[in-house]
């Protein structure tokens, strides 16, 4: 019999039968690797753990614990759920079931929405079916088989999905008992490897997220290679539901929507205005630090202006509809970048002018889809931190590193320890459809980033088919103090609408030439920006930006007086302050200001009026003790000016 070498991660290699399986490479190892192999790599290839291995091959085994290991995990159990639901609804029809961010869903077309007993129910035929170790197996077929098989089936969305695919191609189906469904898999080898799981929420979502196309239901779960893990992150989605931005946005009465206004069309109150002023404020004195000019443009514009820079090409189903103004056509501004070209054509250019650097907190719309609405996260409008660069090619690596390292800065100042930049790249097969067609250009570009990148030691991920539609950009993925994970911010390079707009500058020799251009957003929109702050601190500001930075409790009436004259000498120094001066007990007032998230507490009593005292509170630390009214002032400042993270319990 024929062998074939198995060379493991470690370097060792094994000698085994030709036509031997990962999952019995896994069984030679030991039990305990053969019960947690989910997957494997064979030379490269991410396949199934029953795959046969027919030639010399580098092997790598995946479990549950493994990234690759969960994503098949993630996959299997979502099917395990659709057959579920299948045996329980026989009715049902099956659409689609991806994995996101550590979640499978699948979305049913069934008579009624589900509840939440019929996710009880559904989970308990999962443990079922899980308990039955069945076997999962992969098979390929043609378009016109496969067609066939899914209309006797009954499935008209998987017949839908498979007429889409080029005649040519074989399609992968994965079976487990009388279940059987598309997938490119892997998937698990048996349904027994499927058993810390648990379905978590349903709702609607529309079959291909197009509201004109019927009104699915989609059920969320997730699964763990572990009872522990699973348990962490349940723990992990509670507090993430505790810190729901729209959940404390309304009690702190940050935000709010009206229906008479519109979807996706914030109103801020005052509490997010001040919110709003203090990041502007920030981000002002950074932009002035680092060299930008302060700019403003208008929110409509012709739509001549729109053609020009390819919005209208490329962007136009994120616009809204045009507008007719003296029988001119006039756009909404989705974005500020075709405005500040123009700001940065307005006068001649030389080199001494570069690099020239404009930033604008500009109000942006764009036309979001209902359904993909959320709270600040997706919205119609948005005040965008926004800023171009306009630089020389010698130029372009110290401006690329300066905005990398203003994220630095702000990280620093928002207690923001974990993220990642990830370098999204064009798709060579989309040119002339989701990108500028100049490959040449494309190419280049995108190496540059890679050079500051490495010349400046930063580290990144590539990410193809992400960039923006005029050049490559760096999303900054960040996460907050739970672990959640969010896209904050972008640093974009555009190479091909200087060209566009003739925009040039005249280099040292006289000779007109093309400058690069840098678009970047360290701080996002204010809209999501002020969800991630929620979510991140929970809603427990930093003193520098809380709305309401001290609220004064007097004991009772008899200390108003003393109270009122500490409110004003803090008005006077630019502090943010209340005065609880309603007829309630002393306890009763400090929960109200714990229920506000309010920093800071005075507690102001008959010895403290005295002395000329105040007896200070922090909320989430607790009693300070008895400090001088100048002493507090002073220190109190200080902390503002420092922009410090929130205080918390050690």
């Amino acid at each position: 019999m024929s062998q074939v070498k198995i060379t493991l991660p470690d370097k060792s290699t094994i000698d085994f039968e030709l036509g031997v399986t990962p999952l019995m490479v896994a069984e030679s190892i030991g039990e305990r690797l053969a019960n947690d192999t989910l997957a494997a790599t064979i030379n490269g290839v991410f396949t199934d753990a029953t795959t046969p291995i027919n030639e010399d091959a580098a092997l790598i085994l995946h479990t549950g614990k493994s990234e690759q290991g969960h994503e098949v995990l993630l996959h299997s159990t979502a099917h395990l759920m659709a057959q579920a639901v299948k045996i329980l609804w026989p009715k049902a029809q099956v659409t689609i079931g991806p994995a996101v961010e550590n979640k499978f869903y699948y979305d049913f077309d069934v008579d009624k929405p589900f509840t939440d007993d019929d996710l009880l129910l559904i989970e308990n035929k999962m443990k079922e079916l899980s308990k039955l170790s069945l076997s999962v197996e992969r098979s390929l077929l043609n378009r016109d088989d496969a067609i066939k098989m899914f209309k006797k089936m009954g499935e008209h969305y998987k017949v839908e999905i498979i007429e889409q695919i080029d005649s040519k191609d074989q399609i992968s189906a994965y079976g487990q008992g009388d279940f059987i469904d598309l997938c490119r898999g892997p998937h698990v080898p048996s349904t027994n490897r499927i058993k810390h799981f648990k379905l978590l929420t349903t709702s609607g979502a529309y079959w291909r997220g197009d509201e004109s196309k019927k009104m699915l239901q989609r059920i969320y779960g997730t699964v763990f290679h572990s009872k522990d893990a699973l348990k962490d992150y349940l723990n992990f989605l509670e507090e993430a539901k505790k810190r729901d931005h729209r959940k404390i946005g309304k009690e702190l009465e940050i935000y709010t929507f009206d229906d008479e206004v519109g979807p996706g069309l914030p109103l801020w109150l005052p509490n997010g205005g001040v919110i709003i002023n203090e990041l502007e404020s920030l981000a002002k004195e950074t932009e002035k630090k680092h060299g930008y000019h302060q700019v403003r443009s208008p929110h409509l514009t012709k739509g001549e202006l729109y053609k020009k820079s390819g919005h209208l090409d490329l962007y136009k189903d994120a616009m809204y509809p045009a507008m007719d103004v003296d029988g001119i056509e006039y756009y909404i501004k989705p974005m500020n970048c075709p405005h500040h070209h123009k700001i940065y054509d307005a006068s001649p250019k030389s080199y001494r002018d570069l690099p020239f650097r404009i930033a604008e907190y500009g109000t942006c719309y764009r036309y979001e889809k209902s359904g993909q609405l959320f709270g600040l996260m997706r919205v119609r409008s948005m005040q965008m931190n926004d800023a171009h660069i306009y630089c020389s090619n010698e130029d372009f690596d110290s401006e690329f590193l300066d905005v990398c390292n203003m994220y630095l800065e702000y990280f620093k100042i928002f207690g923001i320890e974990k993220y990642e930049m990830r370098l999204s790249l064009h798709d060579p097969a989309d040119l002339g459809k989701k990108y500028v067609d100049e490959p040449k250009l494309w190419l280049e570009t995108e190496d540059a980033v890679r050079k500051a990148l490495s010349k400046g030691g930063i580290n990144y991920v590539e990410i193809p088919g992400e960039a923006a539609f005029y050049g490559p950009k760096i999303d900054v993925q960040v996460w907050s103090a739970i672990g959640k994970e969010f896209t904050l911010a972008t640093n974009q390079v555009d190479f091909a609408i200087p060209k566009r707009f003739n925009l040039t500058y005249t280099d040292q020799n006289g000779s007109e030439e093309t400058p690069l251009c840098i678009h970047r957003a360290p701080l996002s929109t204010h809209e999501r920006f002020i969800g991630f702050l929620i979510e991140h601190y929970g809603g427990d500001f930093p003193l520098w930006l809380a709305p309401t930075q001290v609220t004064i409790l007097p004991v009772s009436e008899k200390t108003h007086s003393f109270g009122k004259t500490v409110q004003k000498l803090l008005i006077d120094a630019g502090v943010r302050v209340k005065f609880d001066d309603r007829p309630e007990k002393i306890g009763a007032k400090i929960r109200n200001a714990e229920l506000n998230k309010i920093p800071i507490m005075l507690i102001v009593g008959e010895n403290e009026a005295k002395d000329n005292s105040l007896s200070i509170r922090r909320r989430l630390v607790g009693d300070q003790g008895i400090v001088n009214v100048d002493k507090f002032l002073s220190e109190l400042l200080f902390e503002i000016k420092q922009r410090s993270i929130p205080h918390r319990e050690s």
